[in-house]
């Protein structure tokens, strides 16, 4: 089987366990191999929709047993850039703090009982991402600037509507 058809399949297993891992919240993510800024290895890129997935896991874990959230992931825009790691180990992630902040784009639709009491697509960012405290999340943390983002996010659009 060749490399591209393993990623394929690799990430086809992945929003498979994805959209049905958490009673409450649904993650599913629409083409991941296109995604602005993931990394290239196909484990690389299933170690970071993972710890997302796990991530609306936890933020949906306080909602109401009645409360549905349905989450797409339509592209990923780390925060910081990749350069090259000519040493042979991973690829160094920089960042400047510049044009390079998080952005995740996403429809969501929160329900109750069948009923829908809001829904959107938005491009979740975080401009200052380096300019302010990372919150609960430690200097080791992955993904602790894009999941100080989506906390952020869920707190305005989701917690509202439960």
């Amino acid at each position: 089987m060749n490399t591209a058809l393993k990623g394929l399949a690799l990430a086809g297993l992945l929003l498979m366990s994805a959209g049905s891992a958490s009673a409450g919240v649904t993650v599913t993510y629409t083409n991941p191999e296109k995604f602005s800024d993931l990394p290239f290895p196909t484990w690389e890129r299933n170690d970071v929709l993972k710890e997302l997935t796990e991530h609306f896991q936890k933020m949906s874990a306080g909602l109401p047993p009645d409360v549905n959230l349905h989450v797409e992931i339509l592209d990923v825009d780390l925060a910081g850039r990749e350069h090259p790691n000519f040493r042979g180990a991973r690829d160094l992630r920089v960042l400047r703090g510049m044009a390079d902040w998080p952005v995740i784009h996403l429809r969501y639709t929160v329900e109750r009982g069948g009923q829908v009491l809001a829904s959107g697509e938005e491009r979740v960012k975080d401009m200052t991402y380096l300019d302010r405290r990372a919150g609960r999340y430690f200097d080791g943390e992955p993904l602790r600037y894009e999941k100080r983002m989506l906390d952020e996010w869920f707190k305005e659009r989701i917690i509202a509507h439960r």
